[in-house]
């Protein structure tokens, strides 16, 4: 079974101090082109991405580029700022899956990046006949019933910009009642997290799950810099280049699959 890593408790204060690391995996990103160039590519179906609370779809440039170039047919969610699971970006995210399926004619991955990862479970829960694959970056998809231990300061922004009452109003809407009962997806689900994350603790960014269709993939970074990560670029890729109807969980592979397992296993958590 996938199971959710045992950690408790918010994020250290030196990971959340050293989300700035974050500059460090953005400017790699030229450095690392060579390496991304022999990512595997797709085949050509839609992939829709959505960003993380207070993103933007700039946001997701890196992801966006990175993805098209690889051959997918990508499109990012359309609805400006990420400001909170709102009911009305909720229904706008499922009637763009069923759109873009009914489009191509095929089914559509999902990327969500941390609150992102949210609203891609949301709609693959509500459209799950449209929907390929999930993937999540860093996403608080598993809460417990004592409430998120993300920082203090962030759940502060999110009453103030989303609802006074946090992120838990928003979890209890009837609508989110199947992600509150952890109901598990039929299609695959890659939940990448990191140890040192400075936003989403592991445990919260990890699930329990059926391992023939679930899995929890640790990776090497920050919060802030999951979307530009030449080495999460690459697992997503990988994750996305599966054959449907035949995926398997994830193999570290080439040059960037053995960087970034070996700088998981040498990294100290934070």
């Amino acid at each position: 079974m996938a199971t959710r890593i045992a950690h408790e408790g918010k994020p250290s204060l030196l990971s959340s101090m050293l989300e700035a690391r974050a500059l460090f995996e953005i400017a790699s990103l030229p450095y690392a082109l060579p390496l991304l160039m022999h990512a595997p590519r797709g085949d050509g179906h839609p992939v829709l991405l959505l960003p993380g609370f207070m993103g933007a779809e700039g946001s997701l440039m890196a992801l966006e580029l990175f993805l098209s170039n690889r051959g997918y047919a990508v499109q990012t969610w359309g609805l400006g700022r990420n400001v909170g699971f709102r009911p009305g970006h909720a229904s706008a995210i499922e009637q763009k899956i069923r759109y873009m399926h009914h489009e191509s004619g095929r089914k559509v991955s999902l990327v969500g990046w941390s609150l992102g990862g949210v609203f891609a479970l949301y709609g693959a829960h509500q459209a799950s006949e449209c929907v390929r694959n999930v993937i999540t970056l860093g996403s608080p998809i598993t809460v417990d019933a004592s409430g998120s231990a993300v920082p203090p300061l962030l759940k502060a922004l999110y009453r103030l910009v989303a609802h006074p009452l946090g992120s838990s109003a928003h979890s209890m809407q009837p609508r989110a009642k199947t992600m509150r009962e952890r109901k598990l997806l039929p299609m695959p689900v890659s939940c990448l997290y990191s140890l040192s994350d400075g936003v989403v603790p592991p445990q919260e960014a990890t699930m329990d799950g059926d391992p023939t269709v679930h899995e929890n993939v640790r990776v090497w970074g920050s919060h802030t810099g999951l979307g530009f990560n030449p080495l999460v670029l690459q697992i997503v890729a990988d994750r996305l280049a599966q054959t449907e109807g035949r995926w398997q969980p994830y193999r570290p592979v080439g040059v960037s699959g053995w960087l970034n397992q070996a700088l998981t296993h040498a990294a100290v958590p934070i």
